[in-house]
């Protein structure tokens, strides 16, 4: 659930009062206006959280009283625009238009997706015999062709399965966290197994984001591209030539101009909290 400006409501006056407990003066109307959007602003900066002006799943659960622990920070961010040689605005808006929105399940678990032809192609490449016997004995969990998704967490059963089968080749057969990175690249960003991958992407959203700046170092002509704004030949690389069909490059394009007018003016820049 995301709360911004314009929304009204029962939802937006138990937000109102979760923000006055936190210090907030608001006058509790049930309308997003643009106090609410100042008081949110202003707890996201105390908290080191991105700072929208919104309220998006993190703003939210802090205000709950959840931990924290798992959570993007603002300050990641910035490093990691630094650590890439990037502007925040750029750095904010790969990390809005590529993220899952939400780097682990209600779970608790890390966001995952499990792709069973990859896992068919990771154990392919060891032993051929053991790769077709799965194959046929268990079709859903390896299988030449795509498919068999449950989604959700409902991920994480196919997920067991393959990890009693062969625990290396399943996690390579995953994406992972915020960025949905392959674990097969494990190899390519400096993780020394791919257990030390999965074990990092299990650790926070800071842990993800520090494997989103691994995989755009390993990649010259991504990082470059990135470095020259080139958001088409960005998305091409990132998300392969099928971008177009969900206009990546259109919406890193839009976000980074809207983030860069608000850096202009003065403002704090920020993805999805």
């Amino acid at each position: 659930m995301t709360l911004k400006k314009g929304n009204n409501g029962y939802q937006v006056r138990d937000l109102q009062q979760r923000l006055n407990a936190a210090g907030a003066q608001l006058k509790v109307d049930g309308w997003f206006g643009d106090a609410t959007q100042k008081a949110i602003e202003q707890f996201q900066e105390k908290h080191d959280l991105p700072r929208t002006g919104y309220a998006g799943v993190r703003t939210l659960a802090i205000l709950a009283g959840e931990s924290r622990s798992k959570f993007i920070q603002h300050s990641q961010l910035a490093a990691a625009a630094i650590a890439l040689g990037v502007s925040f605005a750029a750095m904010a808006s790969v990390a809005e238009v590529e993220s899952s929105g939400f780097g682990f399940f209600a779970c608790g678990r890390p966001a995952i997706l499990f792709e069973r032809h990859v896992f068919y192609r990771q154990l392919l490449e060891s032993d051929a015999a053991v790769a077709a016997e799965f194959a046929a004995k268990y079709p859903n969990i390896c299988n030449p062709a795509r498919g068999g998704y449950t989604g959700g967490s409902g991920e994480y059963q196919r997920f067991a399965i393959a990890y009693q089968l062969n625990p290396e080749a399943a996690i390579c057969a995953c994406s992972w966290g915020m960025f949905q990175i392959m674990g097969f690249h494990w190899q390519a960003l400096g993780y020394p197994s791919p257990q030390a991958f999965k074990q990092a992407m299990d650790a926070s959203e800071g842990e993800q984001l520090n494997a989103l700046v691994k995989f755009i170092e390993a990649d010259p002509v991504l990082h470059k591209a990135l470095k020259s704004r080139k958001w088409a030949e960005f998305a091409r690389r990132y998300n392969g030539p099928a971008y177009k069909e969900n206009d990546y490059d259109i919406k890193l394009a839009r976000v980074y101009q809207q983030f860069n007018a608000t850096s202009k003016q003065g403002a704090d820049n920020a993805v999805a909290a």
